[in-house]
């Protein structure tokens, strides 16, 4: 072999030594490489999926929230219009005392509820009062049931109020009472969504 083919070939063997060691080196590199993009590409499907369910949980709080918020007002506006419909009913209820009180069928009652207090107190002693609107009833009254009554100085709205001291007894038939006892106790009920 002449000089020139033995430069020749150490210079193919060297070439190929250098493309093998070469590659060798770009493979290693490039398996190093793909480790730390797979890495990487892990490590941000991680937190990708963490900041998921964080704003997930987040949303579902606001939406929870939101909804909350929503029926607390349905309910105040819901209460507020059933405050108004109960005053409307009252007022009509009002309207009808007012009515019922020009009736002789009122009278009946006035004479029925002093003769069961009577009945109830036997004979012990007791006083009647009647509604300071009801003065002009108060003879008649009086002359139907035997007994003597007194005009209150509270308005009760009509009705009669009997209080047996020796007892310690309040007969109460008057209409302020039962009506404060009614509006107190009273619920809408019915309707769609009314609970």
């Amino acid at each position: 072999m002449t000089l020139e083919e033995k430069i020749a070939h150490i210079r193919s063997v060297s070439m190929e030594e250098a493309r093998t060691e070469g590659n060798s080196i770009i493979s290693s590199y490039k398996e190093a490489l793909e480790k730390v993009f797979e890495d990487h590409k892990r490590e941000a499907q991680h937190q990708a999926q963490t900041r998921i369910k964080a704003e997930t949980t987040n949303a579902r709080l606001q939406r929870n929230q939101a909804m909350a918020k929503a029926q607390l007002d349905l309910k105040r506006e819901q209460s507020k219009v059933q405050q108004e419909l109960k005053d409307k009913i009252f007022d009509e209820v009002h309207q009808l005392i007012a009515a019922y009180r020009k009736t002789p069928e009122y009278d009946r009652f006035l004479a029925d509820c002093i003769k069961n207090a009577l009945d109830f107190a036997g004979r012990e002693e007791m006083t009647i009062y009647i509604d300071p609107s009801d003065q002009e009833k108060k003879s008649a009254l009086e002359k139907e049931t035997g007994v003597l009554l007194t005009i209150s100085a509270e308005d009760f709205i009509g009705g009669v109020r009997s209080v047996i001291r020796s007892r310690n007894i309040l007969i109460d038939h008057s209409f302020k009472t039962a009506l404060q006892n009614e509006y107190d106790q009273f619920m809408l009920q019915g309707g769609e969504g009314l609970g």
